[in-house]
């Protein structure tokens, strides 16, 4: 992702098709709701800041604040429901709720707008392009009853771009009027650019995002669907390596977690279980030699108690590979992802070389529960949200916004352009309150260095 975009009312502007003339089928729901602080009407707007003294720092009139477009059902829409044919794609890792989400875009397509053709497009932008030979999948509300139930996604999914312009071939051929796109960064990306060829070839075809990311690392959302369960199935590797190091002399857990670029998950996940003594995440640099290194902390540590256990993010620690001769990580995934260097496998070896060294007794348990994490089904917090962000995303496509995802920003259902969603990452800040916290709940000092 590139430097942040600098943030006012035009980059939060979201793009329409044109005017929305065709009745909701919704309108005997809405009636007249005012914006109360558990509905937000059409016309209303939901501010960026949040507090006194970022409102100041804008030095601007009250109705020039940057603002977000509410989320949710329109009184007017845009497609003709009895008209509309609909798409549905999944793209990259798998992260718990994708399925729910397929549920929730089905069932309120057909149940509460009358949309009765919604394929689904299998193994991610694949799906769309002649050669890989994927058949569609025709999405009923009977047919997605109960996925939910399971993890993965019935669609299947893949990695890499897809020329966009066959992509749009193919939603034309098919008289596609609306494509929804469920993935992270990279696929967001994709949607971007088949937004940008279909406006170009005067198609209006909408295309609206539900983004996907286990890391929580798009930015402008409270945080992404599949997060909390991941980091609650998370939190159970961090008692096991506890068990495991407390059951033993000179026991060390180490866990490595989910998190390339951002350290949500780390930093979560030992929370909810208090029982690590040391996190580690991309945004915080560490040294492992020297008085104040990560390895005589660890041996102070298990001097004093018996046991210790570190909670490592994938992403952690990469600046030690260049440093120890290993190199960074061989080229990039199919997503452009720089591949990185595996710092659990790393610090197994350095820890137990040092303490070797030392003549201190190590038990060195290592868990990499990554897989466990990703395609478990979604818990029941997740679950609702899932069909939250699902009825969202067809209120924006029915009237006719696109290239847009839907997020929630303070509490509120919002929708997000795509350049503004993919312009930068969602990280843990240094500084921020969650760092406080996890300092707190570990009690490691602030930096290893």
């Amino acid at each position: 992702m590139g430097e942040p975009l600098i943030v006012d009312q035009s980059t939060l502007a979201v793009r329409s098709l044109g005017p929305s003339r065709v009745t909701s089928p919704l309108l005997p729901l809405l009636g007249e709701r005012p914006t109360t602080e558990h509905y937000i009407d059409e016309a209303d707007k939901v501010l960026l800041d949040d507090t006194l003294a970022m409102v100041s720092s804008r030095n601007v009139p009250l109705s020039e604040l940057p603002s977000f477009e509410a989320a949710g059902p329109r009184r007017k829409i845009y497609f003709d429901p009895a008209k509309t044919r609909v798409g549905i794609v999944t793209c990259g890792g798998l992260c718990p709720g994708l399925n729910n989400v397929i549920r929730g875009l089905v069932t309120e397509l057909t149940t509460h707008y009358g949309v009765t053709r919604i394929f689904g497009f299998r193994n991610g932008y694949q799906g769309f392009i002649a050669r890989y030979g994927h058949d569609v999948v025709d999405l009923t509300a009977e047919r997605v009853a109960t996925i939910g139930e399971d993890g993965g996604t019935i669609l299947g999914t893949s990695r890499g771009q897809q020329d966009p312009e066959e992509i749009v071939d193919c939603l034309s051929r098919m008289n596609i009027s609306i494509l929804f796109v469920i993935g992270g960064d990279g696929t967001l990306r994709g949607a971007g650019e088949i937004a940008r060829v279909a406006t170009e070839r005067g198609e209006k075809i909408a295309v609206v995002g539900i983004p996907k990311t286990i890391d929580n690392d798009i930015p402008f959302i409270d945080q992404s669907f599949g997060f909390q369960t991941a980091f609650a199935k998370a939190s159970e590797s961090i008692a096991a390596a506890h068990a495991e190091a407390t059951s033993a002399p000179g026991g060390l857990g180490l866990v490595r977690l989910m998190g390339r670029h951002s350290g949500f998950i780390a930093c979560y996940a030992s929370l909810a279980k208090s029982d690590a003594d040391v996190v580690l995440i991309p945004e915080v640099p560490f040294a492992l030699e020297g008085e104040n290194g990560l390895l005589r902390y660890l041996r102070r540590r298990i001097e004093e108690t018996g046991h210790a256990v570190v909670v490592a993010a994938e992403g952690a620690g990469q600046e030690l590979f260049a440093a120890h001769g290993n190199g960074l990580g061989p080229g990039t995934d199919a997503s452009g992802n720089r591949r990185l260097s595996d710092v659990g496998q790393f610090l197994s070896g350095r820890i137990v070389d040092y303490f070797t060294d030392v003549g201190v007794e190590i038990n060195l348990k290592y868990i990499d529960p990554s897989y466990v994490i990703r395609s478990v089904p979604a818990n029941p917090y997740d679950s609702v949200y899932c069909i939250r962000l699902a009825h969202a995303a067809v209120h924006a496509a029915m009237a006719g916004r696109t290239e847009m995802v839907v997020g929630r920003w303070r509490r509120r259902f919002i929708h997000i352009p795509i350049p503004l969603a993919i312009s930068h990452r969602n990280q843990v800040d240094p500084s921020g309150d969650l760092w406080m916290s996890v300092l707190e709940a570990t009690g490691q000092p602030a930096r290893f260095q």
